[in-house]
């Protein structure tokens, strides 16, 4: 098995949907131990997700794929005093914990960070909400849909125009951003450590983390700035940085920042060299102030000829454009393929999604399957000292499973 940066390092995730242990997968990417705590019988709730309406029917449960790889399962069920206990026990020799229970739902179960904190000054507690720790709603439940993209304005903002309904997310989309936060904000904590021989505790948020991603206009309307009329594609103020459909009904998207250099190269990529002499868009400002009547002929242009045409046609001619990639493109996109953004799991062929950061020098581990529901207990507590009598009381008495 290959060794990582993060070796040796002991997690433990206490935590379910989605952006707090896809944080711990991260770090298990990079070799960490990550023991995923669950309670017995169906385990971590998110395991069902696949199951919900609306989702692919697959023969594989993919969230639980993506989510738990490289991790073990200890089945606690941690209303019992017993089960604390055995928490309390491992946490002594923990270098992170991590949980994204309701506060009111971490006090019940023992696990805030006054329950452990001090059974191990190391420890870096690692602490996830939909809306902060402070305030009204620090006990709110949230979901990436709401606390992330509904309330940090994205959903409002990418909209097409105010006159379609607010745009909803796809699962996901905005917890696995946050993991790629607070897996910063747990190794800044860890880099903190070395320097001080002390554990901290770490928190973020779905809000916060909305709020950052749509950062860029939330500034400007914290800055005072007056917004102008939101214009659906067919009316952009841009026509060189823009969306279009091609013959097959796939889509591109033109992004030329450098338009008075590239606008004569694109003219002639579409076999419209009549175009860069045309009056009506001589100037960028003739461009920008005709971008209507422009797009309507960049419309009819790409209609001509198919995705995979264009793209030889543009690529070949250094213009920036990208893709609007389809799910069915994935498990054959060459450069998501050679670039390891996609890596199949330890034997087998299957793929997975890997995380999105690479260190030189520090191997990921190959992805393992997730485990079952207290698949490893038994190994997990005789590492921990428990003898076999002891293992079987616990069990009896419905401490561990």
């Amino acid at each position: 098995m290959q060794k990582g940066i993060f070796d040796g390092l002991k997690v433990l995730d206490c935590a379910s949907f989605i952006a707090a242990p896809a944080a711990a997968t991260v770090l298990s990417d990079f070799g960490a131990d990550v023991i995923k705590i669950e309670p017995p019988g169906m385990g971590d709730p998110y395991r069902n997700l696949p199951n919900l309406p609306g989702y692919p029917a697959s023969e594989h449960n993919f969230a639980w794929l993506l989510e738990a790889r490289n991790k073990k399962s200890l089945a606690l069920d941690l209303t019992k005093p017993e089960a604390q206990a055995v928490l309390y026990k491992l946490v002594e020799e923990t270098d992170v914990f991590i949980t994204n229970m309701p506060p009111q739902v971490r006090t019940k179960l023992g696990i805030t960070h006054e329950h452990l904190a001090h059974l191990n000054e190391r420890l870096i507690y690692a602490s996830f909400t939909g809306y902060g720790e402070k305030g009204e709603e620090a006990n709110k439940p949230g979901f990436d849909s709401n606390a992330y993209w509904a309330r940090s304005g994205l959903m409002d903002l990418v909209r097409a125009d105010i006159h379609t309904t607010p745009a909803r997310s796809v699962a996901g989309m905005g917890d696995h951003p946050c993991a790629m936060a607070f897996y910063g904000a747990i190794v800044t904590a860890l880099y903190q450590r070395e320097k001080t021989g002390k554990g901290s505790h770490v928190a973020s948020n779905l809000m916060a983390n909305g709020v950052w991603a749509a950062s860029v206009l939330a500034q400007a309307k914290l800055c005072g700035a007056k917004f102008g009329e939101r214009r659906p594609r067919e009316r952009a103020l841009n026509a060189v940085a823009n969306h279009y459909q091609c013959k097959d009904e796939r889509w591109l998207i033109l992004t030329l920042l450098n338009e008075e250099r590239q606008w004569p190269t694109l003219a002639r990529c579409l076999g419209r060299e009549d175009l860069i002499d045309d009056p009506r868009f001589a100037t960028k400002a003739d461009r920008h102030a005709r971008s209507v009547e422009l797009i309507k002929i960049l419309d009819d242009t790409f209609a001509t000829k198919d995705l995979a045409e264009w793209r030889k046609i543009l690529d070949g001619n250094g213009l920036v454009f990208g893709v609007v990639g389809i799910l069915d493109d994935l498990p054959t996109d060459k450069q998501m393929l050679d670039n390891e953004v996609l890596v199949p799991f330890e034997n087998d062929t299957m793929l997975t999604v890997n995380s999105p950061i690479w260190i030189d020098g520090a191997k990921k581990v190959q992805p393992r399957k997730p485990p079952a529901v207290g698949e490893h207990s038994d190994e997990i507590l005789r590492q921990a000292g428990y003898d076999e009598a002891t293992i079987r009381k616990l069990r009896a008495a419905g401490a561990v499973a």
